[in-house]
């Protein structure tokens, strides 16, 4: 059996975000392969080997960080230690000690990398790692990009479009949790009135802040699911603007988050920046026939969600546009349905774990016949 290694600087159980489910989601439904996933954690200090979902996860402790990039000297020898068992190694970028680790000792191994967004934020840093990052993806087999929309307009896909693959994110329903319906009367008593959904992670290219000014006044609620950087930043946004209907949750399990997702009007994805490249909360809300609010970057984003199909699109930054698409929302449930069946039927065919993983498989059994 063709063994797959996936290195990225984070995974369960240490953090819960979009990009750990989709690397969950990925070994889960690369049925025809043994995978194990390598990472980083704050939550030990010497190497160890947990079972997540039956997949192996090899943590090693952060010696330092750089711009939220993780360095851990003790990953060097753990690392060579997995190539010596793997066939392919999957690296998700960006992660920057992952490209080094490559250089330094995964270069005779076949790689592929999944290209989950486009560095933003960190301009003079990324000046110094330019270097570094066109000597990893120009020596890589394979690099899979999320969605033609961000394989389009990303110019760094753009220098490798002859070894790029498009392999859409996909979700498995049989590995999430069912609603359950105590959860379920448990929120609809708490929440008690209508409201709009963000499930995530509080980062600043999220664009919560948007949303929050796009809520004052009105008659219905948005909750907030996740913790983050920015939370305390976004709390006192609505505190000094007296914006009462924003209901921060914090973080919560798998349970009550498909419980919120049930009973919610549509999912709100404001992110604004492409570091947000496709937005798996978006997934999830279509899973569950929800229709979807999100904005136009040219990314995965709006892959996922069509224009007055399977949700609403909104200018990057607009609360004026934010709140007119769930005001319509609000007041015509009936769209708001027909809007959530779509998004279900788009999910079903474009986006199930079952075809992402397909598609997966496809690519190691390529690689490992070259």
């Amino acid at each position: 059996m063709t063994t797959v290694l996936h290195v990225y600087r984070t995974f369960f159980p240490d953090t819960q975000g979009g990009l750990e489910e989709v690397i969950r989601q990925i070994c889960l439904n690369t049925t025809s392969v043994e995978t194990r996933v390598f990472c980083l954690s704050h939550q030990i200090s010497k190497p160890d080997v947990v079972n997540v979902d039956g997949i192996s996860v090899y943590r090693v402790p952060v010696t330092f960080e750089v711009a939220s990039c993780g360095f851990a000297f003790k990953g060097l020898s753990v690392f060579k230690e997995l190539l010596s068992w793997a066939d392919i190694v999957n690296y998700h970028f960006p992660w920057p000690f992952g490209d080094m680790l490559y250089l330094l000792y995964g270069a005779n191994k076949k790689t592929v990398v999944s290209y989950q967004s486009d560095i933003i934020r960190q301009k003079w840093l990324l000046k110094l790692y330019r270097p570094l990052k066109h000597a990893f993806l120009s020596r890589a087999d394979k690099i899979v990009a999320t969605s033609p929309n961000y394989f389009k307009t990303s110019s760094v896909l753009q220098k490798y479009q002859d070894k790029v693959e498009i392999i859409p994110i996909g979700l498995d329903e049989n590995n999430y949790p069912r609603v359950i319906e105590d959860r379920q009367h448990y929120w609809r008593e708490e929440i008690n009135a209508p409201f709009f959904l963000f499930v995530g992670v509080l980062r600043y290219y999220k664009g919560l802040h948007v949303v929050i000014d796009a809520a004052k006044g009105a008659d219905y609620k948005v909750v907030v699911v996740g913790s983050g950087p920015v939370e305390a930043e976004l709390k006192q946004q609505a505190k000094q603007q007296g914006i009462d209907n924003i209901v921060f949750l914090g973080y919560l399990g798998d349970e009550d988050k498909v419980a919120l997702i049930s009973l919610c009007r549509a999912i709100v994805f404001p992110s604004y920046l492409r570091s947000e490249a496709f937005g798996v909360t978006l997934l999830e809300g279509a899973m569950h026939s929800k229709p979807l609010i999100s904005v136009e970057i040219g990314s995965g984003m709006s892959y996922i969600n069509i224009d007055n199909e399977t949700g609403l699109k909104v200018l990057p930054g607009c609360a004026k546009a934010f709140r007119i698409a769930m005001d319509r929302l609000y007041d015509d449930e009936a769209y708001a349905l027909k809007l959530g069946l779509a998004a279900r039927q788009r999910f079903e065919r474009l986006f199930t774990g079952v075809e992402m993983g397909k598609k997966y498989e496809e690519l190691y059994k390529a690689l490992m016949r070259t």
